[in-house]
């Protein structure tokens, strides 16, 4: 849960956390502290980032980061996605950090943050122009695609396991299965 600060913090401040081992997030100039993942999210995790890294840096369309990276999207608003793909044309806000929206983002599920990535980011990304945002539940092995619509975003696909998800994403087809994925 955001921990309610007496004025809204900034990247300044965010930068000046001590390195406790805690995983911090800025969302809207309130720190989040976050636990590390369990193991059925770092496999799924894992797994995806190999399949995205395959198809998008083989094909020289962009990369593919895992976190922890902070993503600088505001001056209140420092966010740490588990998985994001930054395509060639937009590489200038890759720098020590990301510095910008990326142009995919997705967040794997955990207990403690489904509430956060489900409303609270997806908000957030939209708002940010962050133009495709994946939720992956790894409690119920399926993967949903949302699509930038405007300011907000509309379920693109839905895909569960054991379906093969097939989308494309930047020129490129991407093509999941979801029971190895989920395995």
């Amino acid at each position: 849960m955001p921990v309610p600060p007496p004025g809204r913090l900034t990247w300044a401040d965010y930068a000046a956390l001590p390195d406790d081992g805690q995983r911090y997030e800025l969302i809207d100039g309130a720190i989040v502290a976050t636990p590390s993942p369990l193991t059925r999210h770092q496999r799924v995790s894992g797994r995806l980032l190999v399949a995205l890294m395959r198809v998008f840096e083989q094909s020289n369309l962009g990369e593919v980061f895992k976190a922890p990276l902070d993503v600088i999207l505001d001056a209140h608003t420092v966010v740490q996605p588990d998985l994001l793909f930054i395509t060639t044309a937009r590489a200038d806000i890759i720098k020590d950090r990301i510095h910008g929206a990326p142009d995919l983002v997705i967040e794997v599920l955990s207990e403690s943050t489904r509430r956060t990535d489900v409303r609270t980011k997806r908000d957030l990304y939209a708002r940010h122009g962050v133009s495709h945002y994946w939720i992956v539940d790894p409690d119920i092995d399926r993967i949903d695609l949302y699509i930038l619509d405007g300011s907000t975003y509309r379920l693109a696909q839905s895909a569960e396991s054991p379906d093969t998800l097939r989308t494309e994403l930047s020129g490129a087809a991407l093509e999941l299965n979801l029971l190895e994925l989920f395995a």
